[in-house]
């Protein structure tokens, strides 16, 4: 029998490979927790753009499981799942191939590393390094990333909505002691680490709030993007 944690490790390993046939047979022999929706849509869009049989009946299966969820981007990617079945209107947003992961990195990652830009030709996530290494090696114009019709620019939010997470998941805990444990760990600065060492005291702890924060993540990057205009593609796999 395979774990949660296994099976999430499995399903990410066919999303990112567009793999899918993988994705539909997962989803359909798999009971999936609710920190892997968002994850799951991904693949299952994919799976639709390749005409896998049952990905509809499993699109629309998961597109009614994220709107009763209602977490940061789940609307979105329910009306995405929707649409590509034919059961709800195209999304009035522009297709880009965004790495959510990557997005959300820059998104909410330190503020001293700055902020990013996505390129609209491609949908690659530019970190502020990659920005002023492409200046400095003058494969890039400085000028250039002012051009909003090649440069999305992406504003480091910082880690605030991240420590909103560890709250939540503090309240998905039931025993009074590790809850007081946790509730002292994220006081202060060095939360997320001292956060993580106290989790993993517990068999299973670390890795659940790994995914559950990393499904937050997601949805929160996808919902961004789509304020700005823009859906995920589906992925493709390689020749």
């Amino acid at each position: 029998m395979t774990t949660d944690d296994e099976s999430r490790r499995r399903l990410r390993a066919a999303v990112y490979s567009a793999d899918g046939e993988s994705v539909v047979r997962m989803l359909a022999e798999n009971c999936l927790p609710d920190d892997a929706l968002q994850l799951a849509g991904d693949g299952l869009l994919a799976a639709l753009d390749q005409r896998v049989e049952n990905a509809p009946e499993l699109a629309r299966r998961f597109a009614a499981a994220l709107r009763g969820r209602a977490w940061p981007g789940d609307v979105t990617l329910a009306d995405q799942l929707e649409a590509a079945v034919g059961t709800g209107p195209q999304p009035l947003l522009r297709s880009l191939p965004v790495d959510l992961d990557e997005l959300a990195d820059v998104l909410e990652g330190d503020p001293t590393q700055g902020d990013g830009h996505i390129d609209l030709s491609t949908g690659e996530v530019w970190t502020s390094s990659a920005v002023e290494y492409a200046i400095e090696t003058e494969d890039e114009d400085s000028d250039a990333f002012d051009d909003p019709s090649r440069w999305l620019f992406v504003e480091c939010r910082g880690s605030h909505l991240g420590f909103q997470d560890m709250e939540r998941f503090i309240a998905t805990i039931e025993d009074a002691d590790r809850v007081e444990r946790l509730g002292i760990a994220i006081e202060g600065r060095g939360a997320f680490r001292r956060f993580k060492g106290v989790l993993s005291r517990w068999p299973g702890e670390l890795d659940r709030w790994l995914a559950f924060s990393d499904e937050r993540k997601r949805g929160r990057a996808r919902e961004w993007l789509a304020a700005a205009g823009y859906r995920v593609a589906p992925r493709r796999q390689r020749p």
